[in-house]
């Protein structure tokens, strides 16, 4: 039961954000709408972890599916305030940094591949 919520879930995250995506077609307007998504999507998954207003089955379905088609920035958030809620500071700012610099780095890299076979 558990799988099929967080399919139904995340098929709704993903139409979500397809919708606010198709609703912001736009150089400017798809840059402003996703990072909101984000900032949207970290800001409910850390509501939705902070307590245990639901089951294990709706949190899952919602945090893994819905959240997680959202956005998938509301799962990095959300850790890296875990790190820091249970004394790993150290380990939050490490996740931090090669997340975001690792990230960059490696679309980076995928982009300069791609120019290169294109």
């Amino acid at each position: 039961m558990t799988a099929l919520l967080v399919g139904i879930g995340g098929l709704a995250g993903v139409m979500a954000r397809y919708g606010i995506t198709r609703l912001t077609a736009g150089s400017d307007a798809l840059l402003w709408s996703t990072v909101g998504i984000n900032v949207v999507g970290s800001f409910l998954l850390g509501l939705l972890v902070a307590e245990s207003w639901f089951s294990r089955d709706v949190r899952e379905a919602i945090g893994i599916g819905f959240l997680g088609g959202f956005t998938t920035f509301s799962t990095f958030s959300a850790q890296v305030v875990l790190e820091v809620e249970g004394g790993r500071a150290g380990t939050a700012v490490a996740y931090l940094l090669l997340s975001v610099v690792g990230g960059i780095a490696a679309a980076a890299a995928g982009y300069a591949l791609g120019r290169t076979l294109a």
